[in-house]
């Protein structure tokens, strides 16, 4: 057994993450090294003058880093694996905009390692990856985009694929092509706060279609159109933002023919669809020569990467699009599609896939634990909930009695097209937040929710 103790005095934070600390640092120095038995937590609180609970903390934090592994009776052992890498810097760790909808973060030290380990590898052609590059990506990463669309039942020609960075400069790019200032686009009544945006820089004006249940109604489109003479319909038909709603394939079919009928292009953002492992298909597997598709990365591998993968309509379509995205973002970072096309090619994005999908469900159940079925939208792989307010209660004030609970809450403004905005808020169950932290604010909302705004201030 190793004769070790750590050094935490003058460390920062809580005193289990200085042990967790403590052991990064260490096997970084050499002091540690694999195989060695760290000693007993018992034996080790009493050496610092800590709890025993201390102790077992910090041994939990090293193991959830990759550093070491614990076994009942048998101690805790430095991993053969543990290369002593330190944890994120804590200003990275609050870097995070709770105004976005975020997926779960990986916890899981081997997955986190993988994904180390492909960005490792990509370094390797650092330079090259540093250069400017023509528009739309190299034929290398348009291959792994194809398969990676190929999950969607997508099979465009690369001359249809386009490599953006992200998902926003592409709706900047199409919507610049297919309408001008003074215009209308149609979307949903309730829909993604950032096509509002995008809109309005853009000076076109956003009109919003009545919805039910299932997406936005037949009917209700072909009245806008007639009333609007629209120039675009943006839609996000699957595990939609915010209603959490998924339009089947039956309205889906219904609503292409009407657009084809128009000839009303459709855009497509299928920001959640490779999230749900089953499904109707999208729009552009239906109404390919109308439909401009758009897969972004951000919520199925990482927004970090700023990428999506573009299929337009057709060829021609495709030149206009180059030129315009050229004019907007010169091209997508090589480097960050580099690590992409690592990623779906060895099997860790399926495996980062795999890991949002069952964080998500465990998430939903949580959620369910403390709303009643009925008194809110979910679906058991959306990254958050819509929770209608009541007792009294307006979106600004239920925003702010919540904020402490360090969980994204967006009032129903931010999202409405149509009509006065319901009073309704977006509660968003991933990005960094612990099941732990995720549960106690779940279980505070549902609590304030049972009590009316002026009982709450009392009780608070």
């Amino acid at each position: 057994m190793k004769d070790w103790v750590p050094r935490i005095e003058g460390r920062e934070g809580p005193r289990y993450l200085a042990i967790a600390e403590a052991i990064a640092a260490d096997i970084a120095a050499g002091l540690l090294v694999p195989g060695d038995q760290l000693p007993p937590q018992r034996r080790l609180a009493a050496l610092l003058g800590v709890d025993f609970t201390t102790v077992a903390r910090g041994y939990v934090e090293a193991g959830k880093r990759g550093l070491i592994d614990s076994t009942v009776g048998r101690g805790s052992f430095v991993r053969k694996s543990a290369t002593g890498h330190k944890a994120p810097a804590p200003q990275r760790l609050r870097a995070a905009d709770f105004t976005m909808n975020m997926p779960p973060e990986p916890d899981d030290p081997e997955l986190i390692a993988r994904m180390q380990e492909g960005y490792a590898a990509v370094a390797r052609d650092l330079l090259p990856l540093l250069r400017y590059q023509g528009f739309g990506g190299s034929p290398l990463d348009k291959d792994a985009a194809s398969a990676w669309l190929g999950r969607r039942a997508l099979v465009p020609a690369q001359e249809r694929i386009f490599i953006t960075p992200g998902a926003h400069p592409a709706l900047v790019g199409i919507f610049s092509l297919l309408a001008k200032a003074g215009d209308t686009v149609l979307a949903e009544a309730i829909t993604y706060p950032g096509i509002r945006a995008i809109t309005a820089q853009l000076e076109l004006t956003l009109a919003g279609v009545e919805m039910d249940g299932d997406g936005i109604v037949p009917e209700a489109l072909e009245e806008a159109i007639r009333r609007h003479k629209p120039k675009a319909l943006y839609l996000n038909p699957t595990l939609q933002n915010p209603l959490t709603l998924t339009t089947p394939e039956r309205r889906r079919t219904a609503i292409c023919a009407i657009a084809r009928r128009h000839g009303l292009p459709i855009v497509e953002d299928d920001a959640y669809g490779f999230i749900a492992s089953y499904g109707p298909p999208p729009l552009a597997a239906i109404a390919p020569d109308i439909c401009w598709h758009i897969a972004g990365l951000a919520k199925c591998i990482g927004a970090g990467l700023r990428l999506a993968y573009v299929v337009v309509p057709d060829t021609r379509s495709g030149w206009s699009f180059n030129a315009a995205m050229r004019a907007v973002a010169v091209m997508a970072s090589p480097l960050m599609a580099a690590v992409a096309t690592r990623w779906i090619d060895d099997g860790t994005a399926d495996t980062i896939l795999r890991f949002i999908r069952s964080e998500t469900a465990a998430r939903q159940k949580i959620a369910a634990r403390f709303f009643e079925p009925g008194t809110y939208l979910s679906d058991p792989l959306s990254f958050n909930i819509w929770l209608p307010l009541a007792k009294g209660w307006s979106c600004p004030a239920f925003a702010a009695h919540v904020r402490s609970t360090g969980i994204g809450v967006v009032a129903s403004d931010a999202f409405t097209v149509a009509g006065p905005p319901p009073e309704a808020v977006r509660v968003g169950l991933g990005g960094p937040v612990s099941r732990a932290q995720l549960e106690r604010g779940l279980e505070f909302m549902a609590h304030t929710l049972e009590v009316s705004p002026e009982m709450a201030a009392s009780y608070f």
